[in-house]
């Protein structure tokens, strides 16, 4: 057996998932449903590897005291790591890496899916069928998404992928990116173009703190077309969602599909049903829109297929540290 990992954020079915890829790579994962955080940074202490997802999040301090106490390899298996201290982790000569990428198809099917709720009103519609109220009202009216341009902001595998999605059913896909690739799957045109001319509008950008923060705030949402349907699937820091909020008060956005969200790990996974509120009472306001408003706990990549590329890469990681002392996903640089 190489090493004992400990693996946090571990929901009951990726269990059978990571046994089978710990005795595949000869590791010794030790599962954890807690997700790493200062309140059971001891669950930790003791271990040369930690693997966390995405809404792990350690202080710095917590990072000098896991290297005391033996850490050596901190390992995400995400492709963000803006929860991941890079600066703490470089301090305390702690290894750090990352998957760059795994199943894209699982990101985009959720923004496909998200996107063909907003549009044809799905989630209304079947909502009013629940309470068992069959009339056919103004808001069951709809485009064709073959009518619709759609614009993804962030070109990259998962981006390109979900171009490839909306191009085949047969909608016009405009692209935003910095560093754009070549490829027929999107017309490339400036962030503010995309915003004027998309009736939908996907942010799949990466997020760099302090960068891109905000990316969509409220002089963006200005420019976008009435009746746009907005989705993020990316990370919640890319988007104000107080600006969000405004622009469906003022017609705007017909429809805002969410996967993820600022301050998530104090949302997500947890359960608010006993008081009925969060402290978020821009989120809560957001929340009581429904079904204008979806909201997904960040599950675009709870798919088998995503689940495994997240394991098998980061155990790969693993592999290329103890056999080279370096990884091509290293994210000390």
């Amino acid at each position: 057996m190489k090493k004992k990992i400990v693996c946090f954020g571990v929901r009951d079915y990726e269990v059978p998932y990571f046994n089978e890829l710990g005795k595949k790579y000869d590791y010794d994962l030790v599962l954890k449903k807690e997700y790493l955080n200062d309140s059971c940074v001891d669950l930790s202490k003791g271990f040369e590897v930690v693997m966390v997802r995405g809404n792990c999040a350690i202080s710095k301090e917590n990072y000098k005291y896991l290297k005391d106490n033996g850490l050596k390899y901190y390992l995400t298996r995400t492709a963000g790591y803006n929860h991941v201290d890079i600066e703490a982790c470089k301090e305390n000569n702690i290894e750090a890496a990352f998957v760059p990428g795994y199943s894209p198809s699982a990101i985009s099917e959720l923004a496909l899916s998200l996107t063909m709720s907003l549009l044809r009103n799905t989630s209304y519609s079947s909502d009013k069928s629940a309470h068992l109220d069959f009339k056919v009202t103004d808001q069951m009216f709809s485009k064709e998404i073959r009518s619709c341009t759609v614009g993804i902001i962030g070109c990259g595998r998962i981006g390109l992928t979900t171009a490839n999605i909306f191009k085949g059913i047969g909608a016009k896909v405009l692209g935003y990116d910095k560093f754009p690739k070549d490829t027929d799957l999107v017309k490339y045109v400036s962030l503010e173009e995309l915003l004027k001319e998309s009736d939908v509008i996907i942010i799949h950008a990466a997020y760099f703190k302090g960068q891109n923060d905000n990316l969509i705030s409220d002089k963006e949402i200005k420019l976008m077309k009435k009746g746009v349907v907005l989705v993020n699937v990316a990370r919640g820091e890319l988007l104000d969602t107080d600006a969000a909020l405004k622009g469906i008060k003022e017609g705007i956005i017909s429809g805002l599909g969410l996967d993820v969200i600022k301050n998530e790990k104090d949302i997500f996974n947890h359960s608010f049903n006993d008081i009925k509120e969060i402290k978020d009472k821009t989120l809560q306001e957001l929340v009581s829109l429904y079904p204008k408003v979806l909201i997904t706990p960040h599950v675009a990549s709870a798919t088998v297929d995503a689940l495994i590329d997240m394991i098998e890469i980061s155990l790969k990681n693993m592999d290329e540290y103890l056999t080279t002392n370096k990884c091509k996903n290293s994210l000390i640089k």
